[in-house]
Order: structure tokens, then sequence, then C-alpha cells
């Protein structure tokens, strides 16, 4: 019988290196794709109809806002009084006006200017307050004047909280029946430091 004799082990430090695996190097991640990572415009983009219905609503909220919030002036006032008198043969009448204000701010409210104004239907005409020297004269030419009479209304400043009453004289060229089917008459005061006018209506 023949034995086989036993095979020694390999000494793997006698290995040439050419017979050796080649070391594993780390690749590094593939780049991903930008297309599929950012998308296009078209895709990342709401759509139209939202877009639409998000301004929509943002018009309407502003609208809403600035009709709350929208300036006026801190001042009231009422026409209390109006008499009149037809200007014989001049096509015009003459007004006295009796007004009340009321500051209702926080701080003086210092007059500028009063005017008034006729608004008929096919037009419209302003008019200042008579003068001081004409305000009376005029109170003596038209007795009719002199009813439910008050001082003239002065320029003056109204403290906070303050009220004040006055009268003016104005005329328009109008007769006396085209006044009674005006469309309106106002007085308007404008005031130092505020951009809405105080106007009063009847």
């Amino acid at each position: 019988m023949s034995i086989t004799p036993p095979v020694p082990p390999e000494d793997t430090s006698l290995t040439k290196p050419s017979e050796t695996e080649a070391p594993l190097i780390p690749q590094p991640d593939a780049l991903p794709h930008i297309g599929e990572e950012y998308g296009t415009g078209k895709e990342n983009l709401p759509p139209a109809k939202l877009v639409g219905v998000i301004l929509g609503i943002l018009i309407v909220t502003v609208g809403v806002l600035a009709f709350v919030f929208k300036a006026k002036s801190p001042a009231s006032g009422t026409i209390d009084d109006v008499q009149m008198v037809d200007v014989e043969g001049q096509n015009a009448v003459m007004l006295a006006i009796n007004v009340t204000l009321q500051n209702n701010g926080k701080t003086e409210y210092k007059m500028r200017s009063v005017n008034a104004e006729l608004e008929m239907a096919s037009a419209s005409s302003e008019d200042h307050p008579a003068s001081p020297v004409d305000f009376d004269r005029y109170l003596e030419a038209f007795p009719a004047l002199k009813v439910n009479p008050l001082p003239r209304l002065e320029i003056q400043t109204i403290e906070p909280g303050g009220k004040r009453t006055g009268r003016v004289i104005v005329s328009f060229p109008v007769n006396a029946a085209e006044f009674a089917r005006r469309k309106s008459l106002k007085v308007t005061v404008s005031a130092y430091g505020e951009s809405v006018p105080l106007v009063m209506q009847k």
C-alpha cells in the first residue's frame, strides 16, 4: 500500500505580487440626477388656478382693510339750519348756513379754510364765506337772513373734545326755484395737518 505524503501548507509570503488580487479602491458615489432632484420649473410651480385664487383673496383682503382703516377727519359736523333769500334781478340766492363742529381727536383741530358747494343736477358751484365786513352788511340788506342767528364762523383752533357753532353766508348763481331742486348743499372745512377735510352735507 502506498502512502501519499502530506502537502505542506502554502506560504503566502512567497506568493508573487502579480498573483495577488488588486486592492479595492473606494469609488465615489454616483452623482444624483439633477433633473430628478430639482425637477423642472413646470413641475415645481403651483397650478395657475391656485395662484389666481390666492391673488384674488389677497386683493379682496387689501380692499377690505383699506376700507376699514381709510383716513378720515378727526372732526365731525352738521349743517343745522339754512336761511335763503332770492337776490332780485341777479338770478342768485344768498344763504345763511348754521353749522356745528366737534373735535373728536386727541390733538387740536386747527382750521385752515371753509367753503360751500351747491350741487345741481347739471353743474356745481362753490363760494367762500363772506368776510366779517360783508357778513354784517348782508344781514342788514336781507333781514330774512337774521332768522336763527349765530356769530360768523371764524377760522380757529378747536381743542380736543371741543365744539363750535357758527354761521357762514354764501351766494350761488341760481334762483330760488332752482335751489329748491338742488342735489346737495355742502360745507367743507380743511385743517392743518389733516389730509381728509370735514364735509357737512344737507
